[in-house]
């Protein structure tokens, strides 16, 4: 107990400093207060998570023990309470440039409205004077020279149309480009929120690890060795958990974070990320079943769920022949082989967890087996589907970083083809993106368990 409370003293004094030069400037209040403050708050949390991720990093590097585990815990609590004033700062900061560009887009909108007005209005004008007649001019009384001043006007007015049309397409184009980038804040805001809300549920599971631990050590309820087997025995459990995985057996979730670890060294596509589009997939395919081709020439499949038929089981042109010859290759019979069965537009057809169709996977095949050293992958091999699905993540990705963003954006391409948000609306996988990160959050818990025992 002495070592404990001497360790911690030292730790208390190691940091100080630190709290208090971050408390003068990286604080949770944003109403008030400039951007160039925020700005400045902003960089000093930064420095703050930087100055307590060291520190967390140090205690992990110290014998196992209570006070070790005490003060790791107490350096992330403190690392993530600064990430969350940091996320605060920076979603006012979105709020803010939210409010800009919705009022700068009001007032494109105001311009857009004006000139659409002004030309029907030099429209009607100038129509009304090609239809008037010299017979009519003679016959109204009006002054003849008048009437053809006012013909040169019309005409000169005319003529301007030109340029108040060319006008209004650029006052379009801006438009657009200010929706685009109102779009990408909001998503900026969403994406920041969401990090906000799972660092707040993770400083609460912190607090709580830690008040326990103290409260284990103080009481002499247990020894250390035997928290640790406590430790080693949920580890355990984690790992026997059994994975789903969509149209083969389901593995341990040890084996699969082997599998994804692996694939994870080599495209640097984050394990959690793997595995949570892996448990998205067998989720879905929970909910619309397997089909088994019955038709080698129209693609027709059928649900072996409920035996609904489907016409458009499989593109018979794109996927149907590169089906078969990896199914040949692999000795496998097109007749007994459960593929995707259609959503309601498409096609179905996809193979396997990862759920590539086979077009796509005649991509990937050559890299997935460069990866593992296999002639002829399967895309019904855990391990194979796990390394393709990485690969393909690392090409959508690319060198954007991990972001919370960046990985949203993947899983969405992933489901349909395209980001999260499209044209200024919401992408068809917007919601398949949002399942996803809350599974990425769950299976990050587990896998930092798994590496902190």
């Amino acid at each position: 107990m002495k070592k404990l409370l001497t360790f911690l003293i030292a730790l208390l004094v190691a940091v100080l400093p630190i709290v208090a030069t971050a408390q003068s400037a990286c604080t949770a209040e944003t109403s008030g207060k400039s951007r160039a403050q925020l700005e400045a708050e902003l960089e000093q949390c930064n420095r703050e998570i930087e100055e307590w991720t060291q520190t967390l990093n140090q205690t992990r590097e110290q014998s196992a023990s209570f006070a070790r585990d005490v003060a790791a815990l107490t350096a992330k609590i403190n690392a993530a309470q600064a990430n969350i004033k940091a996320k605060n700062i920076a979603i006012s900061n979105l709020s803010k440039d939210i409010a800009v560009k919705e009022s700068k887009i009001t007032v494109l909108n105001n311009r857009i409205e004006t000139g659409k007005r002004a030309i029907a209005d030099i429209l009607r004008k100038t129509n009304d004077i090609n239809s008037y007649s010299l017979v009519e001019v003679a016959l109204s009384g009006e002054n003849i020279s008048d009437f053809f001043v006012d013909i040169d006007t019309y005409a000169s007015t005319e003529n301007a149309l030109e340029n108040l049309f060319a006008e209004l397409r650029e006052t379009r184009s801006l438009t657009e480009a200010e929706k685009a980038a109102l779009n990408k804040k909001k998503e900026e805001e969403s994406a920041a929120r969401a990090l906000l809300e799972a660092s707040k549920k993770q400083v609460e599971r912190d607090q709580a690890e830690k008040k326990t631990l103290l409260a284990v050590s103080k009481n002499n309820e247990k020894t250390y060795a035997q928290v640790l087997a406590d430790k080693q025995a949920k580890a355990a459990q984690i790992r026997s958990v059994l994975f789903p995985l969509r149209d083969a057996g389901a593995i341990p979730f040890g084996t699969a974070l082997e599998y994804a670890e692996a694939a994870s060294n080599k495209t640097g596509v984050s394990s959690a990320l793997i595995l949570a589009i892996l448990q998205q997939e067998s989720n879905l395919g929970a909910n619309v079943g397997s089909c088994v081709i019955t038709n080698l020439s129209s693609g027709e499949t059928r649900s072996i769920r409920n035996g609904t038929i489907f016409r458009n089981g499989i593109h018979p042109a794109r996927d149907l022949p590169i089906l078969q010859s990896i199914l040949n290759k692999l000795g496998g019979d097109p007749f007994q082989t459960k593929v995707s069965c259609p959503l309601s537009i498409g096609y179905g057809g996809a193979m396997g967890p990862a759920q590539f169709i086979p077009s796509t996977w005649s991509l990937m095949e050559d890299k997935v087996g460069a990866a593992l050293g296999k002639a002829t992958p399967n895309p019904w091999n855990p391990q194979d589907a796990i390394m393709a699905m990485a690969l393909f993540l690392k090409d959508i990705i690319g060198n954007t970083g991990d972001s919370y963003i960046d990985q949203r954006t993947a899983a969405c391409r992933y489901y349909s083809g395209q980001t999260c948000y499209v044209g200024g609306r919401t992408g068809r996988g917007l919601s398949y993106g949002n399942q996803v990160m809350s599974r990425v959050s769950t299976i990050q818990r587990d896998i930092d368990f798994l590496q902190g025992v």
